[in-house]
């Protein structure tokens, strides 16, 4: 079992699950989390760790991440638990794949997307 870390930031609690992630990476970035309740293991993710041209995919990217929680938030505002909270993190969460998007097409116009290189 790899030593991790609880992720603690200010608007998280810890009410009923923990986010971890290892506590030595690589890449500049951890790239495995794990989502438990008390001692349950719910979840777990590994991110893209490397260049995708240098290394494969080996990993979700952050934008799987963020699709997901639209695509569950977005079922959520289609029924009667729809609220303008929601919405507002719905359009957070498309805003945040746009400036990823932007970052993605200023590299491959670099001609550097999918590695190392600045």
């Amino acid at each position: 079992m790899k030593d991790i870390t609880r992720v603690e930031l200010d608007l998280l609690t810890h009410k009923y699950t923990s986010v971890y992630h290892e506590a030595e990476f690589t890449n500049n970035a951890p790239h495995y989390f794990v989502v438990r309740s008390g001692k349950d293991e719910l979840a777990e993710v590994n991110f893209q760790n490397g260049p995708i041209n240098e290394v494969g995919v080996n990993g979700a990217m952050n934008e799987d991440l963020l699709a997901m929680v639209i695509v569950r938030l977005q079922h959520f505002q289609d029924t009667e638990f729809a609220c303008k909270e929601n919405a507002m993190a719905i359009t957070k969460l498309e805003e945040a794949l746009l400036w990823l998007r932007k970052r993605t097409m200023g590299r491959e116009q670099k001609g550097i997307e999918g590695t190392h290189k600045i």
